[in-house]
């Protein structure tokens, strides 16, 4: 990368640290600090300040809060899923596949798990060996995780996942649509097609349903404004023309 690119990825970088930290809250992130220098056990609030980590991009630091909770309570392993999202930030992806590969023996249904252990196979061992070591389903899911699970599988394409949420009548601005959107636009990075990537994450993270969710899919909007920040980064750091290809 030339220097001209260098400079462009550091300007990309500023412009979007705020994507980051969208949704939390420094001041949060002291009182965290403040209550566990009186109760440095408390697992809820490492918990809580894991995630504040988490979300504001320092994710060693979220690993080893997440770790705590365990080494304190070790039934939270099987779990934390939510540390296995910390180690797929953080670049450890085999033990985020391992902590996936846990928390499959806790819930046997959940497809989003079987697709972050995929995705984290992948960056560790490749797309073909990812596959070869997909968890197994049996049980229904909700929508649209069976699609977007045989998309990963590579028995279905993402435009034909997104063909089928439109073809079921699905909200745009539904659940279903932030994440059929967010996942096919996983499986373009996976690809290397960053700007497809960036365009379909982008678009899932617009989707007003993420603003006005609640628990688990509120967590997971905020997961996708991270993993759009390192796809933006990624896209800035490629050569010219691939920047070129998001912005036509």
């Amino acid at each position: 990368m030339n220097v001209s690119n260098t400079l462009f990825a550091a300007a990309l970088l500023s412009l979007f640290q705020p994507v980051l930290s969208a949704g939390s809250n420094p001041l949060e992130l002291e009182r965290l600090d403040a209550a566990l220098a009186k109760e440095p056990g408390s697992v809820a609030l490492l918990s809580r300040r894991g995630d504040e980590l988490l979300f504001q991009g320092r994710f060693d630091e979220a690993v080893r809060d997440f770790e705590r909770t365990i080494a304190i309570d070790p039934a939270q392993d099987v779990r934390h899923w939510r540390l296995g999202i910390a180690y797929y930030f953080a670049g450890k992806y085999e033990q985020s596949a391992r902590q996936f590969a846990k928390y499959h023996a806790y819930d046997g249904r959940d497809r989003e798990n079987g697709i972050w252990k995929y995705m984290a196979d992948v960056r560790a061992s490749g797309r073909q060996r990812a596959r070869e070591s997909m968890l197994t389903y049996t049980q229904f899911d909700r929508e649209p995780f069976p699609s977007l699970y045989e998309m990963f599988a590579g028995k279905k394409a993402p435009d034909e996942v997104l063909t089928e949420l439109k073809a079921k009548g699905l909200p745009n601005d539904g659940a279903p649509t932030f994440f059929g959107r967010y996942y096919t636009g996983v499986n373009e990075a996976l690809a290397g097609n960053l700007p497809r990537a960036c365009e379909l994450v982008e678009a899932a993270v617009n989707n007003p349903w993420g603003q006005r969710a609640e628990g688990g899919g509120a967590y997971m909007w905020r997961v996708a404004k991270l993993h759009l920040m390192q796809l933006k980064i990624a896209l800035a750091k490629a050569d010219p023309p691939a920047r070129k290809l998001a912005t036509e």
